[in-house]
């Protein structure tokens, strides 16, 4: 059972912009048929709506591993995990983002974590990932950094 698990779903207004598709394929296909601006409005609703669901990344914190989207790291290599909101967190993903940085992040959500990596054989000196609940991210990475009790 995971620590911590969040998927980084899109917010409202992200499906509402995309709704804007069916305007666009009436505008295209009104002059030929109504019918088939409206199905063909739809179709590509559903899909990108698909596309959004699908495409969501999971964060998850079990095993002292740390998983982002396609990426994984063991615990052992990350340093104190530190949660941003807010202004903090624009700071972190504008003007103080390092270019070498390892970026999981998703413009319709603002708070950040930022996790120093501790592995001389990783060119990326942080992973920065984007979250709802920062504080309790960062809680989760910091307690799985810590080794296990020996009974």
């Amino acid at each position: 059972m995971p620590e911590y698990r969040e998927k980084l779903w899109p917010s409202p207004w992200v499906f509402l912009a995309v709704a804007l598709v069916i305007p666009a394929s009436l505008l295209v296909f009104a002059p030929i048929s109504m019918l088939a601006g409206v199905a063909t409005g739809l179709v590509l609703f559903g899909g990108c709506v698909a596309i959004l669901i699908f495409a969501s990344p999971v964060i998850r914190v079990n095993d002292r591993t740390l998983t982002a989207g396609p990426a994984q790291i063991s615990a052992d290599l990350l340093g104190e995990a530190l949660p941003y909101d807010a202004a903090e967190a624009t700071y972190q993903r504008g003007p103080g983002l390092d270019a070498r940085a390892w970026l999981l992040i998703r413009g319709w959500v603002k708070p950040v974590v930022r996790v120093p990596l501790e592995d001389p054989s990783d060119r990326a000196p942080y992973w920065l990932l984007s979250t709802r609940h920062p504080q309790e991210l960062a809680a989760a990475i910091n307690r799985s950094r810590r080794p296990a009790p020996h009974n």
